[in-house]
């Protein structure tokens, strides 16, 4: 039995036949954030740390370790800072608010840095930041659309998983030359990828001549805007930001937009509205819209999250707990730095305002 149209797709296919194709970047725009049937806007989308509920589950909710660790990256940014008094702790995209939860609770063994902590959200659904209003009762926080309405001053500022739900756009190789990727309507009356005419030269890139046939080149304006965005804070006041996400630092030639429902992998055309899309963050991308800063990485979130001292808490947390337990937190452990999976998948990069040491578990600039 085919399966029933979301209200979205059944809109998309109206809007398609009027004004013809949708690139990919509108295509997620609207299926994710459509202020009556977008994702993020009706759905509950993370679960918690043993899969359960939503659609998927991020390193936070996997590990307390995870924001403890990023906390005490926030402890010693704060110090080569020079200990501003107040400074902004920005998250954006924070989720259910565990990964804010988890840093605070670090950052009150400097009861000074804690004390001159102000904490600053940006989320556009109204639905999650009510989960985070709960996970941090007690808290003083304002929320935020956008990074531009937070305040100007020192800030240390925290990305985990925001970047790769920002909407890209795909080009294809193909024997004629590069053409956009366009979602339209198939034959069926749902919905499908068909290529674009001849591009401009001045569209794409000039370092894509050594890409073969049928190779895919993904673009994300907003992601390299909000880079920038976030360089230009860094540059105006003293700051660090430490982002981490899905994605590579050499192009890998092929498409990355993907879809998940139910912890599962599902075709990213398919009942948009009821399923997240996401997509492989270009790192290199992000380095160079944030020129007017230090970029330190990136590096996997193996090599920083060690090299932050997960082995060690770890350790700390399985003492006294039974077997059982202790395994429980030794997987979650082992989940987060996993060379097959999380710990290579994910990378981090750091940002932070020139002339300041190098960061915790990074290397010297690029």
């Amino acid at each position: 039995m085919a399966q029933r149209m979301s209200r979205l797709q059944e809109r998309f296919i109206r809007r398609i036949a009027a004004q013809g194709p949708l690139t990919i970047a509108d295509f997620m725009v609207a299926a994710l954030l459509d202020p009556d049937d977008g994702y993020y806007t009706r759905a509950t989308p993370l679960g918690d740390e043993a899969g359960r509920g939503g659609d998927f589950v991020t390193a936070p909710e996997i590990s307390q370790v995870f924001g403890e660790l990023l906390g005490l990256w926030c402890l010693e940014a704060w110090q080569r800072l020079g200990q501003p008094a107040p400074f902004h702790l920005i998250e954006l995209g924070p989720g259910r608010g565990t990964l804010m939860a988890d840093v605070l609770r670090t950052l009150a063994l400097l009861p000074d840095c804690r004390a001159a902590a102000e904490v600053h959200l940006v989320e556009a659904s109204p639905r999650l930041a009510a989960i985070q209003a709960e996970t941090l009762s007690g808290v003083a926080v304002t929320w935020h659309k956008t990074l531009d309405q937070v305040l100007s001053g020192p800030s240390i500022l925290l990305a985990n998983e925001l970047f790769d739900a920002l909407p890209i756009r795909q080009f294809e190789r193909s024997p004629e030359g590069w053409r956009e990727r366009l979602v339209v309507r198939d034959g069926e009356g749902g919905l499908t990828i068909a290529l674009s005419g001849p591009l401009p030269p001045s569209l794409l890139p000039d370092d894509l001549d050594a890409a073969p046939e049928g190779a895919v080149f993904e673009v994300s304006l907003p992601a390299e805007t909000l880079a920038g965005q976030i360089a230009g804070r860094l540059a105006a006041d003293p700051g660090a930001a430490v982002i981490i996400d899905y994605g590579y630092a050499a192009r890998p030639w092929k498409g990355s937009l993907q879809a998940v429902a139910g912890h599962q992998r599902v075709a990213p055309l398919t009942r948009p509205g009821q399923v997240d899309l996401t997509a492989q963050v270009d790192f290199s991308a992000l380095v160079r819209a944030a020129d007017a800063v230090e970029a330190h990485g990136p590096v996997s979130q193996r090599q920083l999250l060690l090299a932050l001292g997960l082995e060690e808490r770890c350790a700390g947390l399985q003492q006294g707990l039974v077997q059982e337990a202790a395994d429980k937190v030794a997987a979650a452990c082992q989940r987060l730095i996993d060379p097959e999976g999380m710990g290579s998948q994910f990378l981090a990069l750091s940002l932070q305002t020139p002339g300041l040491e190098s960061p915790a578990g990074f290397p010297l600039p690029r």
